[in-house]
């Protein structure tokens, strides 16, 4: 009469590894993390865009034109507004130090293209779980 079986939810528990306090707290971080250096399909990561933002709030600094269109070389405007952009730009660059960090990072992209850094993070993602799951956790 005294031997009754435990309920299920206790069996369960006592069998599982339970996450501590900071063992959430990092899951919560690699989590964020995750969803913070993912790419977009046709975009930068959100981290990315933060950086590129970041390093120019008011949108200040100059970026380096590309090349001309086909039949816009000979617009003399045109040809001039490039050209004056690409002085700036490259007083700006000449200068080093900060100020040409600051012109890298603003337009930085995410280091590999979106379907290969998805794959790599992925992998991360998986590797984090498996590896909290087989060394963290309170014994109980």
């Amino acid at each position: 009469m005294g031997d009754r079986p435990l309920p299920v939810e206790q069996v369960y528990a006592a069998r599982v590894r339970q996450p501590s306090n900071a063992q959430w707290w990092i899951l919560l971080v690699v989590a964020l993390l995750l969803v913070a250096v993912w790419p977009s399909a046709t975009d930068r990561s959100l981290a990315v865009k933060f950086v590129n933002w970041a390093v120019d709030p008011g949108n200040r600094l100059p970026i380096l034109p590309g090349p001309f269109a086909p039949g816009q070389g000979d617009d003399l405007e045109t040809v001039n507004a490039h050209d004056l952009q690409t002085r700036m730009y490259d007083e700006l660059y000449n200068q080093g130090g900060w100020t040409r960090l600051r012109l890298e990072l603003k337009v930085a992209s995410d280091p590999f293209d979106p379907g290969t850094e998805r794959q790599v993070l992925t992998g991360i993602g998986v590797l984090a779980a498996f590896l909290f799951w087989k060394f963290g956790g309170a014994k109980r």
